[in-house]
Order: structure tokens, then sequence, then C-alpha cells
């Protein structure tokens, strides 16, 4: 079963069309994206740039342009990246976003967890739960060290609260692996509670003052690094998505194409047999 994607990060937010097509010419079924693109800029880096900006919220030309490039590859919009909670945020802000990708055929959305009182954080998910599912849009939560919700543990938690069959665990190799997580504690989850699979390499250590700018700009080519990515492909079910998250802004700096590098990247998850 061919269930391999591209995420919007390994290529920096490459403008949606030609993203599209590109992951349908390197056999992919479906990438990820956000409404907008990724401009260096806001991370600090203004010496190199990549992209023009573009947005799927402003820009119908661009919406119907990508809708058309969808059909035409058979590629799908896998994940559906922006949500999250955060203080002083309402996710009934999110309605529009929502009803957009809707629009553009989109399978899931991923949230993160940013709302310091648990119990607003919650009641703000399963309500962003209520929104997605009332859209046909299945709904996952990501953790990551840096946010609130930084664990397994305390996803599930959320996930718990939010409702039985509303929600998955978005799982992410470098967040997961990097953090203490284990093949062995995968295993011993219930069935159907990982939803999504971001696939990235790195070393095998607690993440780092540089940890997020890693995640961001220079994660490892799967199975370059020392994360046990064959056996976790192995225990998955073989419909579960997997996505390759592989970000590397030096080798992009250096002359690498965007092309040659998603081209890579694809050719070493298969291997791992992704």
């Amino acid at each position: 079963m061919n269930r391999l994607g591209i995420e919007m990060l390994t290529l920096l937010g490459m403008p949606p069309v030609d993203y599209v097509r590109l992951a349908g010419e390197l056999g992919c079924v479906s990438v990820s994206t956000g409404l907008s693109g990724l401009p260096l800029a806001m991370f600090g880096i203004t010496d190199f740039e990549l992209w023009p900006e573009w947005s799927l919220r402003d820009d119908p030309p661009l919406r119907r342009a990508t809708i058309a490039a969808l059909r035409d590859t058979g590629v799908s919009i896998g994940l559906a990246e922006g949500f999250r909670t955060a203080p002083g945020l309402d996710v009934a802000e999110f309605a529009g976003d929502l009803d957009l990708f809707a629009e553009l055929g989109a399978v899931r959305i991923n949230a993160i967890g940013m709302e310091p009182d648990v119990g607003r954080s919650h009641d703000q998910l399963a309500q962003l739960a209520d929104m997605a599912i009332a859209r046909g849009l299945l709904f996952t939560l990501e953790f990551a060290p840096g946010l609130v919700i930084d664990s397994l543990e305390k996803t599930l938690a959320a996930i718990a609260h939010i409702g039985d069959g509303r929600c998955r665990v978005l799982l992410d190799t470098m967040h997961f692996f990097r953090t203490g997580g284990t093949i062995e504690q995968l295993a011993a989850l219930p069935p159907d509670t990982i939803g999504y699979v971001q696939l990235a390499d790195g070393p095998d250590a607690p993440p780092g003052e540089s940890y997020m700018m890693d995640a961001m700009f220079a994660r490892g080519v799967p199975g370059q690094g020392e994360l046990p990515l064959r056996e976790l492909i192995a225990a998955l079910p073989p419909d579960m998505p997997v996505s390759i998250e592989v970000p590397r802004l030096a080798d992009l700096r250096g002359g690498m194409s965007p092309r040659d590098h998603a081209a890579r990247a694809v050719q070493a998850a298969r291997a791992l047999g992704a």
C-alpha cells in the first residue's frame, strides 16, 4: 500500500501548485499544508529566501489551481496545518480556515497545544474537534518539546477529554524518540491511538537549546540518523499515513534543488519500508 506523503516543512513552504505536482511526480499520495507560506524572515533568517509569498486564504485563483493540481495528480491534502490553542485565542476564529480546508478536500487537521490552562486547553481542543468533524475532517493532536502539550502522556490526557474516537495522536518521530519514547511504548497503546506519523531522523539524544530550530530547519534524512525508524515503520499498521518531514535548510542554501532534496527523502523513506 502506498501511504507516503511529504510535509510542507520539508520544502519550507513551496507554493502549493508546484508542491502538489512534485509530490505526484515522486509517487507520493499526500501533502501537508497551511494556508500560507513559511517566510524564513519569520524565524530570523533574513539572508536567504526560497519562495515568494502566497496565500490560499486571499487568492481564490490559487485555490482553484491547487484544487485542479490535486485532482490531476491524485494527491490529497493529508494534513491541514496551522491550528492551535493559546492564551487569548478562541478556536472559533478558525472556522473560516476550516471551511477553506474542506473546500480543498483536506483529509484531517492537526493542532498543537500552547494554552497553559489545562482545563481551557482541553475544552478548546474539544471545540476544535467538533468544528473539524462537522466539516468531515479528521482531527489529530501533536506534541513537541517547547509546547505546553509536550509529551505523549499529555496528548493522551487531552484526547481522553476530547472523547473516544474524535481525535488521534500525530506522532512526529523526532519529537517522540528524542523525548524518550520507545517502540515498546507504542506497542502498548490501544489500537487507533495513532492517526498520522511524521518521519524524520536525528540523533538519539534529549532535546537541547537548539532543538526547535533543528526541528524547523535541520532534521535528518530517514535512515541517516540514530532513531529506530525501520522498527517503527515495521510496527505500524499498513494503512497508517506516513509523511516525510525533513527540512534541510543548509542543503538548500548550499545549492541542492528542492526537487532533489525531496526525491532523496522519499527514496530514503521507501528504503526503510514506508
